[in-house]
């Protein structure tokens, strides 16, 4: 085995390990709410995430192509593999870092400023219009959006049923908040998966196993597999913030939460291929149905936390890789 097939092997075993972390990190996006709700049982949740995440991981490939050739310029071949191996594990160390405090920070962000530490670490271009264009710019778009929507749905929710029986209401949204996991779960796979699909593509670029940045199907497979194992895993710590500590969901609120999300998801992957953040959008979303409760109702020191940790991912994963580049050339 040459070294570069050696290297080749080790960057596809992180990425999918990357990969199982983000699900386990990212199970409560989905089914925080509705385990909240008690729309469903946790490993019921759980299970539906699991599943809907490896759909969701088979429905496309345009956020892997902004992965691979779109956050920085292919790396040199005598250490690109290493760059990319480094920013694997300032991803993976960030998202164990965050879940272990509870934090729901991004996946996403995190495995992009790992692209980008390891990138200015050994001398390879950062491609700062697309960084902007397709990951800055997105960053705050998104959960803008996530939360405004969030809020107009719930908004349109409370008008459309102001005279009907809560009860029944909250019985028939808790029935539907089914549905809305199911959603969201595939917006997340379809999001998540892609970015480790990215990935493994620009490694057999930068070892010569193909020239293009086309995603074979053993490497969409893969992806969608380990991110589904990982959603079922779980992420208990994370759960409790997003389903009580922001703001005690309600069945209706929960439901507008999830399809709010859901539809930013959606949008972004398949018209704009950007590659954003679900943490983002379900927190915005959440907050942006609390909002309409009252501005009290939303725990704002919890959310502040939150946005803390969404500030540090960047630099944080990115600090983390330049370090294990720059140990790794060390010997």
């Amino acid at each position: 085995m040459t070294v570069d097939l050696a290297g080749l092997v080790l960057l596809v075993v992180l990425a999918l390990a990357f990969d199982f972390t983000n699900g386990f990190h990212d199970a409560a996006n989905a089914i925080a709410s509705a385990v909240s709700t008690k729309a469903l049982s946790l490993r019921g949740a759980l299970l539906l995430a699991g599943a809907m995440n490896l759909l969701g991981a088979l429905a496309g490939t345009g956020v892997a192509v902004t992965i691979a050739k779109g956050v920085i310029a292919t790396p040199a071949p005598e250490h690109g593999v290493t760059v990319i191996i480094a920013a694997v594990i300032g991803a993976i160390t960030w998202n164990l870092i965050t879940w272990y405090f509870g934090l729901p920070s991004s996946s996403s962000h995190a495995l992009i400023g790992g692209l980008v530490g390891a990138a200015l670490a050994s001398t390879t271009t950062v491609q700062w219009q697309g960084v902007l264009n397709k990951v800055a710019l997105p960053m705050v778009i998104s959960p803008t959006v996530g939360f405004l929507l969030g809020y107009l749905v719930m908004t349109g929710m409370l008008w459309t049923f102001r005279a009907a029986d809560a009860h029944r209401v909250a019985r028939g949204m808790r029935r539907a908040q089914i549905l809305s996991a199911a959603s969201l779960a595939f917006g997340h796979g379809l999001q998540d998966a892609q970015k480790s699909m990215g990935v493994i593509v620009l490694g057999l670029v930068i070892t010569g196993h193909q020239t293009d940045y086309s995603v074979p199907f053993w490497v969409i497979l893969s992806c969608a597999l380990a991110l589904g194992l990982g959603t079922y895993a779980g992420g208990l710590r994370i759960m409790r913030t997003l389903g009580r500590r922001i703001f005690p969901l309600t069945p209706p609120y929960g439901f507008s939460a999830e399809i709010s999300a859901a539809s930013v998801l959606y949008l972004t992957a398949f018209v704009f291929a950007a590659p954003i953040s679900t943490t983002h959008v379900i927190t915005s979303a959440v907050m942006g149905v609390g909002a309409t409760r009252r501005r009290s109702a939303v725990r704002w020191a919890v959310a502040g936390n939150i946005v803390t940790a969404w500030v540090l991912t960047l630099p944080a994963a990115a600090t983390v890789a330049a370090l294990v580049y720059t140990i790794t050339r060390l010997f």
